[in-house]
């Protein structure tokens, strides 16, 4: 993408090089507000960092009082300074020369900034340039974990679980396409009116769905959910309350041990973190392929293969779904298959790895529950095409999947693991499932949901095959005394 399609200020310059737009035109494409994580304690902005101050002799602050056009006047003259054809991909070199350009137009202007004015000014400007326009202030925000564009006007983040209306605006749905756009043009992928939706991820991981017009009603809405830098860990989870220690230690065995695990739950309650971190408990000397829609597992151990669908093209060509890469691995010689989100028709692949010898694979689906998760995975297998009578799909269900983790999203915004069950075989044409810990819920105290998960005293009958890997659990864990199993 070049410089000027970048930052969309081709056509917003007059003959006379630099000047701002004509009247009733875009005073710029940075016409978005700037993002204010520490709000002073009034709730009000302070004067001294909404109006600049215009130093003796220069012009009136008809067009420059507010730093929204202020930033559109300094914006358009990078446009007419800078080398439209410089190399956007050498970030460090880039970002000397827009900080060179910037400080020579604002002594050009002569204009008398506080320090604090300039940096937020330069904050502002780099980020349309090298990094994702008005939002990009909430993506370096560790404390925000999900960033909803809904349209130019509407930005909302979410943050320990609640959403929170910003007041982040972008200019008009031709700003927000721009960041679109410089998104998804690394990775290959296109949006149009002829295919108005894609998935992508940005380079530090994170989930990005995007949806455009005629089928966003709003305009371009954009969905990130942040990931991360540092990949969270099972300490982490306990110490959020997802987990307590006794469940951490049992699905690190579980994991260990080479069974067959699905991670449920509904839209964002966290399956993907945990599947993160409970692949983190596979042996660092197997070899792990991952097959995902959008790269996201944060893998550490060293022998990791990492596998990714890709869409048609614009001929409609080119397509590789995640079904194509799961029959694909398996003739990569996988120890452990991790499959990101099963869907579709994959289901049936997968579980037919599962059950030819690919033990300890792991997948997550959504559902509302334990039981019906084995009803998606029914309604996925038949997906494939396949005329599958129903007992024999349940059958496959029953020998390949030996445990079920489920997540939730509480009231109070917590994730939280609400049930671990085993899957134990087949009854007729019913598959058998207990619980082996359940959520308790005690109370409610300040809007914080209380409870604990709790064993319910079961005993798993795939316990045995702990014993195989040379693995003994503590009795207390499934609410025992006695000795060690």
């Amino acid at each position: 993408m070049s410089l000027l399609k970048r930052i969309g200020g081709g056509d917003s310059l007059n003959s006379s090089g630099g000047q701002a737009a004509p009247t009733g035109a875009p005073a710029g494409p940075m016409g978005g507000q700037q993002y204010q994580p520490a709000p002073s304690n009034n709730g009000s902005q302070p004067e001294a960092l909404r109006r600049p101050t215009v130093a003796p002799g220069a012009a009136p602050a008809g067009g420059r009082g507010d730093m929204m056009e202020l930033k559109a006047r300094v914006q358009n003259k990078l446009i007419a300074e800078l080398d439209p054809k410089m190399d956007l991909s050498r970030l460090d070199e880039v970002r000397r020369q827009v900080e060179d350009v910037f400080n020579q137009i604002l002594d050009s202007e002569n204009l008398i900034l506080t320090r604090v004015e300039r940096a937020r000014l330069f904050d502002m400007v780099e980020a349309e340039i090298l990094g994702y326009g008005p939002i990009q202030p909430l993506l370096k925000d560790d404390t925000i974990s999900e960033v909803m564009v809904n349209g130019p006007r509407q930005v909302f983040i979410e943050r320990k679980g609640k959403l929170e209306l910003t007041s982040i605006t972008f200019q008009n749905d031709e700003h927000v396409m721009r960041v679109v756009d410089r998104i998804v043009a690394p990775l290959g992928r296109r949006i149009d009116e002829s295919s108005p939706l894609v998935d992508a991820r940005l380079p530090d991981g994170s989930r990005v769905n995007i949806i455009i017009p005629p089928l966003a009603l709003n305009g371009p809405t954009i969905t990130i959910r942040k990931f991360s830098k540092k990949p969270l860990s099972v300490d982490d989870l306990i110490r959020f309350g997802s987990m307590t220690p006794e469940i951490a230690t049992f699905l690190k065995a579980c994991v260990e041990s080479s069974l067959n695990i699905v991670i449920s739950g509904g839209t964002g309650s966290g399956k993907t973190t945990l599947l993160n971190v409970m692949s983190s408990f596979i042996p660092s000397d197997e070899r792990i392929i991952t097959v995902e829609n959008a790269a996201e597992l944060q893998l550490r151990q060293d022998h990791v293969i990492t596998l990714e669908s890709r869409p048609a093209n614009i001929e409609g060509k080119g397509e590789v779904t995640i079904r194509d890469l799961v029959m694909n691995c398996l003739r990569m010689r996988p120890e452990r298959i991790v499959v990101g989100e099963c869907r579709g028709g994959e289901a049936l692949d997968m579980l037919q790895a599962m059950n030819t010898g690919h033990d300890g694979s792991m997948t997550t689906a959504h559902s509302n529950s334990p039981r019906d998760t084995l009803s998606r995975m029914e309604t996925m297998v038949l997906m494939a095409g396949m005329d599958l009578p129903i007992k024999a799909i349940r059958e496959q269900i029953a020998s390949a999947i030996d445990l079920i983790v489920h997540q939730e999203r509480m009231r109070d915004g917590s994730r939280r693991i609400v049930a671990v069950t085993e899957v134990q075989g087949m009854e007729g044409d019913v598959v058998v499932m207990q619980d082996i810990f359940v959520f308790e819920q005690t109370g409610v105290e300040g809007g914080k949901v209380i409870g604990r998960l709790k064993a319910t005293g079961v005993r798993p009958k795939f316990i045995d095959k702990f014993e195989q890997y040379n693995i003994y659990l503590p009795p207390n864990i499934f609410g025992y005394t006695d000795k060690f199993f």
